[in-house]
């Protein structure tokens, strides 16, 4: 069994280094809060951990077109902090805002749940449905990737030995769009989703929707984009016929488990009713926004 080792690089190419030469398994710790629970209960054992709080690109979110740059390792807390990207991105910020307690908010980080892959992650149906992209680092540079391909089943993701998630981009909004993101658990706080669902919108002049993203959580191995679902609402003002194929493409889309926290004919009947909610409160945003 090799020991753990512990590296704290100042530079993105320093980590690649470390990630591409480890000996045996190696991972990435940004606010830790999966991380160090995975290593407690013994379900990952890695011979290498690199913490990349210190590396100056990865720990701030910067302006960038009108749209932003979060640096993976930004904690969720300084998200709902930065007026400018809630304003922007109010569901990317309301789903970062529900991972855990304060406390780990202060800690947690929208490149942890992505790269954690868990279905239930709440950040990630809302990066999907705003269009989010990961930038990505490693021994062959960079490349990017959007949020919806960066998982491949539970605890699973695409990134190759030496990669590593080092930001999340978010296009500047269009006028007269929003984004909105609820889920449903048990509680009423710190649970994981029963469903989770992301869903953006822009309307014209005239309050009928020209683009939609609707994006599923805890109800598929990972989150993805439901594209049936979004086309449901294009062209409509959002009426009760439109908002009816909206549920029924959300809900026809649901590929979740029984599990204790609810059985697949209540999750797939959730969907279809959060999505709903949801896309009103996103019509509602976009509707006051210019």
């Amino acid at each position: 069994m090799l020991a753990l080792r512990f590296e704290a690089p100042n530079s993105i190419d320093e980590a690649v280094v470390l990630l591409s030469k480890a000996d045996g398994e190696a991972r990435v710790l940004g606010g830790g809060t999966d991380l160090v629970v995975q290593m407690r209960s013994g379900v990952v054992k890695p011979g290498l951990v690199v913490d990349v709080k210190r590396i100056p690109e990865m720990a701030k979110i910067v302006r960038d077109a009108g749209g932003f740059r979060i640096g993976a390792a930004v904690p969720c807390a300084a998200l709902g902090e930065h007026a400018e990207l809630k304003a922007a991105w109010p569901g990317v910020i309301e789903a970062a805002r529900l991972i855990g307690s304060t406390q780990i908010q202060g800690r947690a980080t929208l490149g942890g749940n992505l790269c954690n892959a868990s279905p239930a992650a709440d950040s990630v149906p809302a990066m999907i449905a705003a269009g989010a992209i990961c930038v990505i680092a490693g021994p062959k540079g960079r490349r990017e990737l959007p949020v919806e391909a960066l998982a491949t089943a539970p605890g699973k993701t695409s990134l190759a030995r030496g990669e590593l998630v080092i930001e999340v981009r978010l296009a500047a909004q269009a006028a007269r769009s929003s984004d909105a993101y609820l889920r449903f658990i048990p509680r009423t706080d710190m649970d994981i989703a029963v469903v989770g669902v992301g869903i953006s919108l822009t309307l014209d002049a005239k309050g009928v929707c020209t683009a939609a993203r609707v994006a599923l959580g805890a109800v598929a191995p990972r989150a993805m984009l439901v594209a049936e679902a979004g086309a449901a609402l294009v062209g409509t003002s959002l009426d009760a016929a439109a908002l009816d194929r909206l549920a029924k493409a959300a809900s026809a889309a649901c590929r979740p488990i029984d599990d204790k926290r609810g059985t697949i004919e209540y999750r797939t009947k959730v969907a279809g009713v959060l999505a709903r909610r949801t896309a009103l409160i996103a019509r509602d945003r976009a509707g006051s926004s210019r």
